[in-house]
């Protein structure tokens, strides 16, 4: 496919040069196509001011210019940023595409500063391979596009990682709140239904003054806490089951290394929640968790399947779709 920016494709280092340019003197808004993970892909437009918004209170949230490892596609809006931001920076990245492995490109890296922007499948990947280490050079490791599981981020951090946990869509840009604390520009509140709404310069075109998401969250002390989609609740033998809540449960189990929970089709319950797990999890063992959080003994999911890793999305996001759709056992 040709390199572009409306819609934005292209391999990181074509759609870079492409950016610099429109980074540097403006144009018209880029066009990005949302990964899908719902099933419902669409093009998002994103105005030179709110992806400029976006790369520079990220800077100053992370402590300054720095030298970016770039191992996100950059059709995805978190890849994309990389690239801006080291255009802002007036620094050239590290292209995962020219290394061998993740851990190759780290050690490429030979600026004073150094930041990387990471899908929490990449760092799981490095935990399992011993080599979590080789990010604790960095300044600052961004995760962000799913939950990390508690004991992938425990080991990361014994291995002196500084991993930044980041929340945002692809509808503000990218991460938007950093460790719970919104960027500088941004502001966050709680819909009565108990849906996460973001304001501020980062938003794309179209969105209004205020975004409301399809995220449940909470605010404590100014630290928002993203408790899972308001969308994703299974009907399983007349019993709601919040999938968010199940999974948020599960993934803090000590053996779970990665976790997906999902409804099925069945003809007997109508839907039956299932969980597909990378690490150690049976069903007796999320059935115990599940009560012990104090949650119905009747969310336990109905099957548990252990596999050596979940089917992924081009970004590196889990592919709900094809595990809710029986593409796997189920």
């Amino acid at each position: 496919m040709t390199a572009s920016l409306a819609p934005v494709a292209g391999s990181p280092r074509e759609v870079m040069e492409l950016l610099r340019p429109w980074v540097l003197d403006g144009g018209d808004p880029l066009v990005m196509r949302t990964s899908g993970s719902t099933g419902e892909p669409k093009s998002i437009r994103l105005s030179h001011a709110a992806v400029l918004a976006s790369a520079h209170a990220a800077l100053a949230r992370l402590g300054g210019p720095a030298q970016w490892l770039s191992a996100l596609p950059a059709t995805g809006v978190g890849g994309l940023q990389v690239l801006v931001r080291s255009i802002v920076a007036g620094t050239e990245p590290v292209f995962l595409d020219d290394h061998p492995d993740l851990a190759s490109a780290v050690t490429a890296m030979t600026s004073p500063r150094r930041y990387a922007s990471l899908v929490p499948t990449q760092l799981f990947r490095l935990v399992e391979a011993g080599r979590a280490d080789v990010l604790a050079s960095l300044d600052a490791v961004l995760l962000g596009g799913a939950a990390a599981p508690r004991a992938v981020l425990r080991r990361a951090a014994d291995a002196g990682v500084h991993i930044v946990r980041t929340y945002g869509m692809t509808e503000t840009c990218g991460g938007c709140v950093y460790d719970g604390v919104p960027l500088d520009g941004v502001r966050v509140r709680i819909e009565d239904d108990g849906r996460v709404a973001i304001s501020g310069a980062v938003l794309a075109d179209g969105m209004g003054d205020w975004l409301v998401t399809n995220d449940l969250g909470r605010i404590d002390g100014g630290t928002l806490s993203v408790l899972g989609r308001a969308d994703q609740v299974a009907v399983s033998g007349g019993v709601n089951v919040p999938l968010a809540a199940v999974e948020s449960t599960l993934r803090d189990e000590p053996g779970v290394l990665d976790l997906v929970v999902v409804a099925q089709p069945d003809p007997e319950w109508g839907e039956r929640v299932v969980a597909f797990v990378v690490g150690d999890l049976d069903r007796e063992g999320a059935a115990a968790a599940i009560e012990a959080a104090g949650h119905p003994r009747a969310w336990t999911p109905r099957a548990v399947h252990v596999l050596e890793a979940l089917p992924l999305l081009p970004n590196g996001k889990p592919d709900r779709v094809a595990l809710a759709g029986g593409s796997f056992p189920g």
